[in-house]
């Protein structure tokens, strides 16, 4: 009896390591896809259908048609959890669960991304109220509702920032316990501190670079990656129409890909995106390719962004219209003909 409670444990590991690694190979990436925003905007107290929304099943049918394979749903932890350590609001928790499926409807992955960038109202994560024992209750909680479903990802926290790099761990390795704690073996996305910029990702920004603290993540199933960000702007924040930072960008994607495979690690670049003019191109084209030929660390991507509510003037959005499609839709539809996946989801370990 020893013996074979001994076999099943030495199975189970080998299981495990395999499906942690399955897709860490050289071939197309796994994940091609856009944020579909919405689910994030206004106030905790915010009206449904008024202050913000869940996309349409249109919508979402427009991006399985050309090609994506991964949406990054945004959403505010404050309504999903409106009492910390309590139950989540039923309400909330429907209209996610309803979301959810309408993209697996159309056979797309989905990574869940509380939309905080750090705090719980304006207490920041690790500090009374929002305790890493909060943020661990939160994801145990949310874990539970969509634990080893295929194709659902978990993203700790939308862009962390004002927080130290020492503190940020500790409060991710909480919320990672906390969902392995209630048996989820979904892929884990782990983002550092000052915004997850991949640029900045081996500088001491606040309290430690990122590029070193953060390899003390610890999870017993070795199933994440981590979430970079990075805009092709003059300060890399997403807000400017041009791309003076082209170059320093596309550099940022390369140095993150050679600090991957360095330490053995799998990335993910949950927001990236630029205006439609030649050098936000050519830059939003080269690091798309720098992903595509390194994807041996790299499991994909989700381009910043789209939504029913965006608005038309936004340089930014793909959402379509009854404008022509934009031209950064065509480049990531592009990157798909080209580099069709082989897989449209990561499967949950063990599985």
């Amino acid at each position: 009896m020893r013996r074979k409670r001994l076999l099943q444990r030495l199975l189970l590991a080998a299981v495990m390591t395999i499906s942690s690694t399955v897709h860490a190979t050289s071939g197309p990436l796994c994940y091609y896809g856009v944020n579909l925003s919405g689910g994030e905007y206004g106030e905790r107290g915010g009206i449904y259908g008024t202050n913000y929304t869940y996309p349409t099943e249109e919508t979402i049918g427009y991006f399985a048609k050309k090609g994506m394979t991964v949406i990054r749903l945004p959403f505010r932890w404050e309504r999903l959890q409106p009492t910390l350590g309590a139950r989540l609001d039923d309400d909330e928790l429907q209209r996610l669960k309803d979301t959810v499926a309408l993209v697996r409807k159309h056979k797309m992955s989905v990574l869940l991304d509380p939309h905080n960038f750090g705090y719980y109202d304006k207490e920041q994560v690790g500090e009374p109220p929002a305790t890493n024992t909060a943020f661990a209750d939160f994801w145990a909680r949310l874990s539970v509702e969509f634990a080893n479903q295929d194709g659902v990802l978990f993203g700790l926290m939308n862009e962390p920032h004002d927080i130290p790099a020492t503190d940020w761990l500790k409060a991710a390795n909480a919320a990672i316990r906390g969902i392995r704690a209630v048996g989820a073996r979904n892929l884990i996305l782990v983002p550092g501190t000052a915004w997850s910029g991949a640029a900045s990702w081996e500088s001491d920004v606040i309290g430690g670079a990122n590029g070193t603290v953060m390899l003390g993540v610890r999870d017993p199933l070795d199933f994440y990656a981590y979430e970079f960000h990075q805009y092709l702007d003059v300060d890399s924040s997403g807000t400017h129409d041009t791309c003076e930072g082209s170059k320093a960008a596309t550099d940022a994607v390369t140095n993150v890909t050679a600090w991957l495979k360095k330490n053995s690690k799998r990335g993910f670049l949950g927001e990236f995106g630029a205006s439609a003019n030649a050098d936000c191109l050519d830059g939003l084209k080269t690091m798309l390719t720098t992903m595509s030929d390194n994807s041996d660390v790299w499991f994909g991507f989700s381009y910043w962004a789209a939504g029913e509510w965006w608005p038309a003037t936004e340089p930014f959005n793909v959402q379509p219209r009854d404008a022509p499609e934009r031209p950064q839709m065509r480049l990531l539809e592009q990157m798909v003909e080209k580099h069709a996946p082989v897989c449209a989801a990561v499967k949950p370990a063990g599985k």
